[in-house]
């Protein structure tokens, strides 16, 4: 039975001399996993269309097993990612993430339209750090995180000065300070932006415009969190802060 697919190329691990396995996340049924026959081959007509972050639709042969992959059509290519070091770095994150994140067959029609928004406007070259910040903060939901961002974690107040506790996950306010002494200090920018980024509608994104010394700060918080509560070994992330460190070097 052969059925069509709206799809996002995730991942990709090569099979035998010729052949891929391609790891795909659908519109429609999640996450799918499918068998790309010769398309190693630089004259195949999978070739393309199995690149790592390539948009299209997918013709794929179902079967108890593996599905095997029979056709695609490219909607886009991402190529701006792919010829950059640093678009690539980022995007490999976020697929990896979501990869390790996501079950097999479980469609979110949510998920899927939120990282092609993303991976979309990585490759117009809207900022890939920020962007970056913005998904894994809204993929906190779907590993079953919900950190506390309306108030301080334990008093629930509003006002007052705040910093970031992974101790009790979430925002911590002045007068709860001595709870844990280990909280992470965040300028009121950096509140703004987290509660900002978990919450709204990424397709109504406009210019971006974060402060290094912000963006420093945002790293610091959510990778902590994520080292703390995700449970997920990430190796692009080794490499993403590779690349970091590089682009610092560069200034």
């Amino acid at each position: 039975m052969f059925e069509k697919c709206e799809g996002i190329v995730i991942r990709t691990i090569d099979y035998g001399e010729t052949n891929k396995i391609v790891t795909l996340l659908t519109r429609q049924w999640g996450k799918v996993a499918v068998m790309a026959r010769g398309a190693k081959k630089p004259n195949s007509r999978l070739s393309a269309v199995t690149q790592l972050f390539t948009y299209g639709y997918f013709l794929i042969q179902k079967s108890r097993g593996i599905g095997s992959l029979q056709q695609g059509e490219m909607i886009a290519t991402m190529r701006n990612i792919r010829e950059d070091i640093f678009l690539t770095a980022y995007a490999s994150y976020i697929v990896e993430l979501t990869d390790k994140a996501v079950e097999e067959k479980r469609p979110d029609p949510y998920l899927f339209e939120l990282l092609l928004q993303t991976l979309t406007y990585i490759n117009e070259g809207l900022d890939a750090e920020i962007l970056t910040y913005i998904y894994e903060m809204k993929m906190l939901n779907v590993l079953g995180l919900y950190p506390k961002l309306d108030g301080c974690a334990l008093c629930g107040s509003t006002e007052g000065t705040f910093a970031f506790s992974l101790k009790e996950g979430g925002f911590l306010c002045h007068r709860c300070f001595e709870h844990d002494p280990h909280r992470l200090p965040m300028s009121v920018h950096t509140l703004k932006l987290l509660r900002l980024f978990y919450y709204f509608d990424l397709s109504r994104l406009g210019k971006i415009n974060v402060k290094e010394e912000t963006k420093r700060e945002l790293n610091q918080i959510i990778s902590a969190y994520y080292d703390e509560y995700s449970g997920l070994t990430l190796k692009t992330k080794r490499f993403l802060q590779q690349i970091d460190s590089l682009k610092q070097t560069w200034k």
